[in-house]
């Protein structure tokens, strides 16, 4: 697999199968940082900021990315922490489409 930062997200109509559990633990290897697969349907991850403001800025960090990207995770805010929910909604589980857009998040607080 080549760097999933560096790929770009495909147009996703629900024309396409959900990842089976092997290709997902394939994904979730590219990845740094250890995102929770829920049900073989989700990725999701919590980030941790030192205030409301800090969370804020990356929220809209990853809001950019994401209409570059053509693809939108479920954000949650809980003051401080960012929940991040990735998935492909038209399929209803997960696609290479959703690890692109979670390294491209971690390469935010890498940088």
């Amino acid at each position: 697999m080549n760097n999933l930062s560096t790929q770009h997200c495909v147009p996703c109509e629900g024309n396409v199968s959900c990842m089976i559990p092997k290709e997902i633990e394939d994904y979730k290897k590219e990845l740094k940082l250890d995102w929770k697969v829920i049900d073989n349907k989700k990725l999701s991850y919590e980030f941790k900021f030192k205030d409301f403001k800090e969370a804020m800025e990356f929220v809209n960090k990853i809001a950019d990315i994401a209409n570059t990207e053509g693809h939108h995770p479920d954000i949650y805010i809980f003051y401080n922490v960012v929940r991040i929910e990735l998935w492909t909604h038209a399929i209803n589980g997960l696609f290479k489409n959703d690890f692109i857009l979670a390294s491209k998040i971690e390469d935010l607080v890498a940088s």
